[in-house]
């Protein structure tokens, strides 16, 4: 790891960004929607959780299909994190993670570490199967065996 990567986000901006993500757990998935308690899909869940806790300026991806990352290769996931991020082999609580359901198909799935590293960490994530916001070992169904790309934000606000 970089001495960029490991000053992109101090201990106290991670404790928040875990803090708040856990407050989202059982939250239900509802696709496009950003409202804690009522409904939040993944890529939403990621905007609120950096927004929200004053580490990114407001953005807003939507509107964006369901489907979208069946039908294209273009890495469309992962623009703001290019633009606000660090690829990083070494997550810390805080990070995001994205993975890739098929290998043929873009990231399409994202969500923050909370606990642990890269190889036995937990996650917060919206998973639209489980009809609500989850946290879960990255070892468990569906995650585990998943191409996975690890990020550090930058704070920008």
């Amino acid at each position: 790891m970089t001495t960029e990567e490991t000053t992109l986000l101090n201990d106290s901006q991670r404790e928040a960004l875990v803090a708040y993500a856990l407050s989202w757990v059982n939250t239900p998935y509802h696709h496009l929607a950003d409202v804690r308690g009522a409904g939040v899909d993944c890529a939403m869940l990621l905007v609120r959780l950096y927004v929200d806790t004053g580490l990114l300026p407001p953005f807003d991806p939507r509107p964006y299909s369901p489907q979208w990352h069946q039908n294209r290769t273009a890495e469309a996931y992962l623009s703001w994190l290019d633009i606000h991020g660090s690829i990083t082999d070494n997550p810390l609580p805080g990070d995001v993670a994205v993975w890739r359901w098929r290998e043929d198909r873009p990231y399409s799935h994202g969500g923050i570490l909370v606990e642990g590293d890269s190889t036995s960490g937990i996650v917060v994530h919206a998973l639209r199967p489980a009809g609500r916001v989850c946290r879960q070992s990255i070892n468990e169904a569906p995650l585990h065996g998943k191409s996975v790309r690890w990020y550090t934000v930058k704070p920008q606000a």
